[in-house]
């Protein structure tokens, strides 16, 4: 929720200061025509709120003259209160409002992107390498505690369960290009992938398994690919104890195929064709040549995501298709760099 601007506060510390102003010289008026504290406490009291229990001791008439200043001097000061009060609530909703409304506006606005169903902890960590890759997307959550870690770092977000075609709907899944649901819940996995798979017959849908039985109905559901994290880790530990010093050479995040890479010159890297690209008709053979002997294609990907590892050197590269390379992307030809778009792989 939009915190209310400084302005609301400071209005309501007026009035509660004048409230208290008020409320004093009130109290010291009928102190001083003679009565004790608590006469005059309770005098102010029922007199400001127009409880009217009638007065405490006989008024002559200068006191009845003090008492009607009381009365209508009191009687603003508690309006005054009450309606600082309304504004701060009703500004405050109307300020969050504006804020969602923006939101809003820019999710609208959103298309080529990614939706990632669950910002717990995967989800977390998802969103995070998304936004460092400059790749956009939506977040979609039911927790307000989440989704406000999420607007904190800036990320788009639509409340509401990614089970519904509604709230699908509100994060455009039809112009989206990849659907993420990693929740912790397969059925809910399962369930997602089938409502967002109707709404997007071309969607690619990655979803989380805990359960290596789920896997085949998620892809009956409609996921393209299924990702088990405790597959994953078990598998990296086994890795670990059986070949410890392959695993630390070629290390996720230092090894070879990241950072080690980078310090030989030679990155691993994701070029994306663009749509209307010239490059589109020749083959990978032709774009080897082109690049002047500093990149190796290791892999071909179609835009329908079928996934080429060997015998493509002829093939015929098409609008979207992603070209998996090794090699020097930054020393590429300005005429070929400026055909792709680049995605490291790390």
């Amino acid at each position: 929720m939009s915190a209310p601007p400084k302005s609301i506060f400071r209005k309501f510390r007026r009035s509660l200061l004048y409230l208290a102003v008020v409320f004093t010289v009130c109290v010291g008026g009928y102190h001083l025509y003679g009565w004790n504290f608590v006469d005059s406490i309770y005098m102010v009291v029922i007199t400001m709120f127009g409880v009217g229990y009638g007065e405490v001791h006989p008024l002559d008439a200068t006191g009845k003259v003090f008492t009607m200043f009381v009365i209508v001097a009191g009687t603003s000061a508690v309006v005054f209160v009450i309606g600082e009060v309304i504004r701060f609530i009703t500004e405050g909703e109307i300020m969050k409002a504006i804020g969602e409304l923006r939101k809003s506006k820019q999710v609208d606005g959103i298309s080529g992107h990614a939706i990632i169903c669950g910002y717990g902890r995967i989800g977390q960590i998802l969103a995070h390498e998304l936004a460092a890759a400059k790749f956009p997307f939506v977040v979609v959550d039911l927790d307000d505690a989440r989704l406000a870690l999420a607007e904190e770092s800036g990320y788009l977000f639509v409340k509401g369960s990614a089970t519904e075609e509604e709230t699908l709907q509100r994060a455009h899944v039809e112009r989206a290009i990849v659907l993420a649901t990693v929740l912790p819940q397969d059925t809910l996995n399962v369930f997602i992938t089938l409502t967002a798979r109707n709404l997007n017959r071309h969607l690619r849908i990655i979803a989380r398994g805990e359960d290596p039985s789920t896997e085949k109905k998620l892809r009956q559901a409609g996921a393209d690919e299924v990702v088990l994290p405790a597959g994953i880790g078990g598998t990296r530990i086994a890795h670990s104890i059986i070949r410890p010093a392959t695993v630390e050479f070629l290390g996720e995040n230092r090894g070879l195929i990241g950072e080690e890479l980078k310090k030989l010159g030679v990155e691993i890297d994701e070029l994306r064709l663009h749509k209307h690209t010239h490059l589109v008709g020749k083959t990978i053979l032709e774009l080897q040549d082109m690049s002047e002997g500093h990149l190796l294609v290791v892999a071909l990907q179609r835009a329908n995501g079928n996934m080429l590892r060997s015998g493509f050197i002829e093939e015929k590269l098409q609008a979207g298709d992603s070209v998996i390379i090794i090699g020097r992307v930054h020393a590429l030809p300005p005429a070929l760099r400026e055909q792709v778009d680049r995605q490291e792989v790390s």
